[in-house]
């Protein structure tokens, strides 16, 4: 257990979230209640390569460090798990928080020394931790930000901390101006209509959870009725061509197919003029959310992959959500109801 004065001495920190792009995005209220408490503490933030670009975006957060693992992933574990303590170590961080807790991060920390050792409670890798709270993820009881918002509560608590400041999304914003000039090239480029409404649908489905079918996505654009005139962008990033090919084909109204070739900045900017984002639990649709867009997401039923669990940041009045039928199986997504999700 750290002595007293170093809880009061707090100038650098480390966040773990080295997963994926969406588990990254579900933890920027997280880093946004850190920052906003602990305004004179630097906070770092720990993250595969592919997901550095966002991490870098956020204004919560003032450095990123990328793990070696997502360089060297061919390096035996024992020696991977040495260079991450030895790059953290020579930060000299007065505390680490493992949002998602893992054996590897859990020796790098403790062989790194760093005070203030923060994780759930949870498999063997705990026992590195000299602090640690009771979650029990596994049973999606909260939405996953939730769950990462208990740590950082749980560390400025040790801090005596109280009352904490919080923070209203957006949690991800770019220049109002240089967004709205994106847009307008934008348009012009696809010749679309200045009163039209920008509807984004993504097809794809990057993650581990069950997604609707091409037929069901363009089934739902063909539906959808609004007092202005719409033009669907049928978004997609690499691997994800067929589906979104497949998904414009079917399309009957104005519509755009737009790659993602320029990295996700880039499509983040262009998501922050969406007037609807639609997908599946994707990370996209989570950029949507930190961007505090309107989202329309579907999810299975599986208990680690529902609507609650993986909720998005947006404002609770920008977010619907939809599910199979109840008697029907968790992952089935065909028996989603389209016309009802279109209403």
């Amino acid at each position: 257990m750290p002595c007293p004065n170093k809880l009061h001495n707090v100038k650098k920190i480390l966040i773990v979230r080295n997963d994926k792009l969406g588990d990254l995005l579900v933890s920027f209220s997280a880093f946004a209640i850190l920052k906003k408490n602990l305004p004179d503490t630097e906070i770092h933030v720990l993250v595969p390569k592919y997901t550095a670009p966002i991490a870098k975006l956020c204004k919560f957060i003032d450095h990123v460090i990328v793990d070696p693992l997502s360089i060297t992933s061919k390096m035996h574990p024992i020696k991977e798990t040495y260079q991450l303590s030895q790059l953290i170590r020579q930060q000299n961080y007065d505390a680490i928080i493992t949002l998602v807790s893992t054996l590897r991060v859990a020796i790098a920390a403790f062989l790194a020394k760093i005070p203030i050792r923060i994780a759930p409670a949870t498999k063997i890798g705990q026992i590195f931790y000299n602090h640690r709270i009771r979650q029990r993820r596994s049973r999606s009881e909260k939405p996953e930000h939730r769950y990462n918002q208990e740590l950082a509560k749980y560390f400025l608590s040790l801090l005596n901390i109280a009352p904490l400041q919080t923070v209203s999304p957006p949690y991800l914003e770019f220049d109002t101006v240089a967004t709205h000039q994106l847009k307008q090239q934008f348009m012009e480029a696809h010749h679309i209509p200045e009163d039209h409404l920008l509807i984004f649908i993504h097809p794809g489905s990057g993650g581990s959870a069950r997604n609707l079918s091409t037929q069901q996505f363009a089934q739902l654009a063909n539906c959808l009725q609004s007092t202005q005139p719409l033009s669907f962008i049928v978004s997609y990033g690499p691997g994800e061509h067929q589906a979104a090919e497949s998904l414009y084909a079917k399309i009957n109204h104005d519509k755009v197919l737009y790659e993602s070739k320029q990295g996700l900045e880039s499509f983040s900017q262009h998501v922050a003029f969406a007037d609807l984002f639609i997908s599946g639990s994707t990370g996209p649709l989570h950029i949507a959310g930190v961007l505090d867009r309107p989202t329309a997401a579907f999810y299975t039923r599986r208990r680690s992959a529902t609507a609650l669990r993986w909720q998005t940041l947006n404002s609770a009045n920008k977010r619907l959500a939809f599910c199979p039928a109840e008697d029907a199986a968790a992952e089935d997504m065909s028996t989603v109801d389209i016309t009802q999700a279109a209403k």
